[in-house]
């Protein structure tokens, strides 16, 4: 018997007949005790963490599977065909089960028992609209370069919190959740406010998504600028022409103070290249741009050639310290707007990234840190192993390249730590989390804070995990869109953003087939507002429905982030060995 005990392991104990029969059986009582291991950091990767008990934490008993609440069940579908789309219940999205790696055995749905059961969110995108280092002035040169919805991303992940709180346990094993995990880009523009947001709403509490003048509205959705939709006025605007609606009295509601409820699971957090670089893409540093933050001018609109070549040059890596932004933002600092300046907006350190998560404030439901520790805090490091129960240990990594650009690597030092780290837990099943996806991780601009050492891409950390076949899956985010590889020995699971239709997040089960065979279930769930939304209807519940579905109509968003229905809901299977 392991060290620890944990509600996943307890729920190993039961097959699936059983699940059910106790999930019906009557006086059947919540009585599991759960184990949660805080995060090693990178102080010492030669000892399996040791787990302990969440505070206040308390799993029900296996439940029934049920499709409740997931896309299993229904997804949102638009009605009409052209312009401006309203959304409503749809067609639910099956199951399907892959077979790439390993073929799966007969009679197998009766024999499995639950090893994991846990939700991933990602690209959450918690965006101060009014930050006057936002790059909405873009949009003149690529129309998606600033979504209609941004104001309302906070309201958009207490409604996914919601849904996440409503979830009974896995879909398919009725195992309890143990606990929910980020995969990057929790913020949009590496704003200390965004970030205070961020944690405020996986706790819990109240949040007032409105920074500068706090009576008014200072952006682009009422500067006049036909670029951008104007919800309160009658100016025919480039989205209005699309078929946009009108809503008075949308932008007061947007910056009212939001109830979060907080997240019940324990939760995890892992960096992403929004929640570290300006915009996501440059590595600035201080100075000038940390002053244009904070101060009271902001850059609305720029001639659409020069957006054009700007953001060519962000595709392309050519600008990783910002230096062209900078001259473009001097350039035009007489066309800028007069806002209120805001200390809030300041950009935000790795240290003090860490910090945050630090903060006894900031414990909510825990672990303390979310997985970071002291440890990372005192060596500067954003990399960390967390057990997930009995059998199952989970490896966070920082793939964001602090050198600048939105593509990813690592660097030799956690390399090596990885290393060593999949070395000690070779008796383990393994999950490995982190921002980017593979193919993305093809940056190879050197640390500023390590000049001399080397980075390493997608490619090297995939050999690596074939070396160690304990490796199950590598889940992440990034693309915002929906995508499940097979790498011969284990599943690299892409998810969803939640800022970007169709504002995904997932529910990941594993599970042992006992056939030689293991099963990663994943299920995609949406928010718990309503499909059907009502242009007078500003509620907080109103407001997370018109999330979703201008999200839905936002020009120049990709339709395919949806993936195929092999990178939705699955069943995809390993070799137990």
């Amino acid at each position: 018997m392991s060290r620890i005990r944990s509600a996943t392991s307890a729920v190993a104990a039961l097959d699936r007949r059983t699940f059910l029969a106790a999930a019906t059986a009557t006086g059947v009582t919540a009585g599991l005790g759960v184990a949660f291991g805080p995060g090693t950091g990178s102080a010492d990767a030669s000892q399996p963490p040791t787990a302990h008990a969440a505070a206040g934490r308390v799993v029900e008993a296996p439940a029934a599977p049920s499709r409740a609440g997931t896309t299993l069940e229904t997804f949102s579908a638009a009605r009409g065909g052209i312009g401006y789309r309203r959304l409503a219940d749809g067609p639910a999205w099956a199951r399907g089960v892959r077979t790439d790696i390993v073929a799966g055995k007969g009679g197998r749905e009766d024999r499995r028992t639950a090893l994991a059961s846990f939700v991933q969110l990602t690209d959450l995108h918690i965006t101060d609209v009014q930050h006057p280092m936002r790059y909405e002035f873009l949009r003149s040169g690529r129309t998606g370069a600033w979504r209609p919805h941004e104001a309302l991303t906070v309201v958009g992940a207490a409604s996914l919190i919601e849904r996440v709180n409503g979830l009974r346990g896995g879909p398919v094993t009725g195992a309890p959740l143990s606990f929910v995990i980020t995969t990057g880009d929790n913020t949009d523009n590496n704003s200390t406010i965004e970030l205070d947001w961020f944690l405020a709403v996986m706790n819990g509490g109240r949040i007032t998504p409105n920074t500068g003048d706090p009576r008014h509205y200072e952006g682009v959705q009422n500067s006049g600028i036909k670029e951008f939709w104007h919800p309160d006025q009658a100016l025919r605007d480039a989205d209005k022409q699309r078929g946009f609606p009108r809503i008075d009295g949308f932008l007061e509601a947007a910056l009212r103070t939001v109830h979060s409820p907080g997240l019940r699971l324990p939760w995890y957090s892992t960096i992403g290249n929004h929640d570290d670089l300006g915009g996501g893409v440059y590595s600035f540093g201080g100075g000038y741009l940390e002053e244009l933050a904070t101060g009271g001018r902001k850059l609305q609109i720029i001639p659409a050639a020069e957006a054009a070549k700007i953001y060519q040059g962000e595709r392309e890596g050519a600008d990783p310290h910002g230096k062209d932004m900078k001259e473009l933002l001097r350039a035009h600092a007489k066309d800028m707007r007069r806002v209120t300046p805001d200390e809030r907006r300041a950009p935000f350190s790795q240290a003090e990234y860490l910090a945050a998560h630090l903060d006894p404030a900031h414990t909510g439901p825990g672990p303390v840190g979310h997985g970071y520790t002291k440890a990372n805090l005192e060596q500067g490091t954003l990399y960390y192993s967390f057990r997930i129960s009995d059998d199952v240990i989970g490896l966070s990594l920082d793939t964001t390249d602090p050198g600048g650009h939105y593509t990813g690597s690592v660097g030799t030092a956690q390399l090596r730590w990885l290393e060593r780290t999949l070395k000690v837990h070779k008796d383990d099943h393994i999950l490995v989390f982190s921002h980017h996806y593979s193919r993305s991780m093809t940056n190879m601009n050197h640390d500023p804070a390590h000049p001399g050492e080397a980075r390493h891409g997608g490619d090297e950390i995939i050999a690596l995990f074939k070396r160690h076949p304990q490796v199950r899956a590598w889940l992440n985010g990034h693309s915002h869109q929906n995508e499940i590889t097979p790498h011969g020995t284990f599943w690299e699971i892409t998810t969803a953003s939640h800022v970007d239709f169709p504002q995904l997040a997932r529910v990941i089960e594993i599970v042992d087939n006992h056939d030689g065979t293991l099963s990663l279930f994943t299920t995609l769930i949406e928010a718990a507002a309503p499909r059907r939304t009502d242009f007078t209807d500003l509620s907080q519940t109103g407001l997370a429905a018109l999330y979703r579905e201008l999200s839905f109509n936002a020009p120049g968003a990709s339709q395919k982030l949806a993936g195929d229905p092999g990178d939705r809901n699955t069943e995809l299977l390993l070799p137990k060995g």
